[in-house]
């Protein structure tokens, strides 16, 4: 893209205007005119990035069992992911409390938390699938509802002054460990939901659960949300809005065993299980912690589907931040492949819809416009059947 004017009469582009493009179309008679139609389609190809240096695994990052307040056989729970879903991998992420009215997790020896752990270890098979031990740990006032991750598997639980509260020191230790990720879920929700707008940016969470079953997360009034009730502050783009650092994350919260599949009598959008996608070098847990830690990931509504989202900006994944300066072309790219017809693909940008694409799963798009001291871009997809996917945003600061 050379024409001098072309930052002046536009604020994005594509390589369908690239010099080699224009000269092809008006470069007169030709033989074999769909082969210079084929010849005039390629000249966007060498915009395309290079082939991924990851892989994208699958997993479900939440679910509950019979150790807490779930149906489902704690037993069970890592198989059925592996061979009903057909997962990459997995976490089981029973409530601390270990269900109203019956033991907590950490009572007796062995424990519930002792169990799982074991199950982490029994089921973790490197290479095929990989076990995410985790637990949910009430955390009023800051994250009722907190999902905490850990990088291994002979992990102690999180207890501080009282359970089920964290004091605000707790949670600044919490969030400085390298050894656990704290993801808030139902944010959105008065009972139990975080209000992004009331907290500093060093007490935020670097991952939010966008969606379970039923309640898209992204903005107030998502047409993927079904729940009975909403507050500013608990959505991504309010978290955005406030400059807060945040990707995405996705788990069904199924109570029932369906972890990682679609209910099939539930209505939409119940019926489809949160789902997360990792980018990262190999199925591994160091390998996919890694891949968290720097919010390498996606969520999308799955169960019976696969998606794939690839996005990328200069070459910086989703969930990156980096520096440019205020005169460099943004080359953002994105590639989605799904079990499912794709219908449209957005770029947000900035917590507004930019770039709106139909039937379109692969584009590069150069954008030359800087509007922020941080423009924050991340992509969300629509399937022909009512599912939704969403990255973690890229966060690129103009200097």
């Amino acid at each position: 893209m050379t024409h001098p004017d072309r930052k002046k009469a536009k604020r994005y582009d594509m390589p369908g205007r690239c010099r080699e493009f224009t000269d092809k179309v008006y470069g007169g008679v030709h033989d074999d005119p769909k082969a210079l139609w084929k010849e005039i389609n390629d000249s966007k190809y060498k915009f395309y990035p290079d082939a991924p240096e990851y892989k994208a695994f699958i997993g479900e990052m939440h679910g509950h069992s019979t150790l807490s307040d779930g149906s489902a056989d704690p037993e069970q729970y890592y198989p059925r992911l592996r061979e009903l879903a057909k997962l990459d991998f997995g976490a089981l992420t029973d409530h601390d409390h270990g269900g109203v009215g019956k033991a907590e997790l950490w009572d007796g020896n062995p424990s519930k938390w002792d169990k799982m752990k074991e199950l982490a270890k029994k089921y973790n098979d490197p290479g095929h699938f990989t076990t995410i031990l985790g637990y949910e740990r009430d955390s009023y006032p800051f994250y009722n509802n907190l999902v905490l991750y850990f990088s291994n598997h002979d992990a102690d639980m999180v207890r501080g002054i009282r359970d089920g509260e964290l004091t605000e020191a707790e949670l600044r230790a919490l969030l400085a460990r390298d050894d656990v990720i704290a993801v808030p879920h139902d944010t959105y929700l008065l009972s139990s939901g975080a209000d992004f707008m009331a907290l500093p940016h060093e007490l935020c969470t670097p991952f939010m659960e966008i969606i379970s079953r039923g309640d898209a997360a992204e903005y107030m009034g998502n047409p993927a949300f079904d729940e009975n009730s909403a507050c500013e502050g608990g959505f991504l783009q309010d978290a955005l809005r406030m400059g807060h650092r945040i990707g995405c994350i996705g788990g069904s919260d199924d109570h029932g065993g369906m972890n990682g599949l679609i209910r099939p009598e539930a209505s939409y959008p119940r019926k489809f299980s949160g789902m997360t996608g990792i980018w990262a070098k190999e199925n591994t847990l160091p390998a996919l912690f890694s891949a968290l830690k720097a919010r390498r990931t996606y969520a999308y509504m799955g169960g019976g589907c696969r998606m794939e989202i690839d996005f990328r900006i200069n070459g910086h994944w989703m969930g990156e931040e980096f520096t440019c300066s205020p005169d460099e072309t943004l080359n953002i790219w994105f590639s989605v492949r799904c079990d499912v017809p794709v219908k449209h693909v957005t770029i947000v940008k900035n917590c507004r819809n930019y770039l709106w694409f139909r039937d379109t799963p692969e584009q590069i798009v150069f954008d030359y416009r800087h509007e922020n001291p941080t423009d924050i871009y991340y992509l969300r997809v629509e399937t022909e059947d009512g599912r939704f996917g969403w990255t973690s945003p890229i966060y690129i600061n103009c200097k």
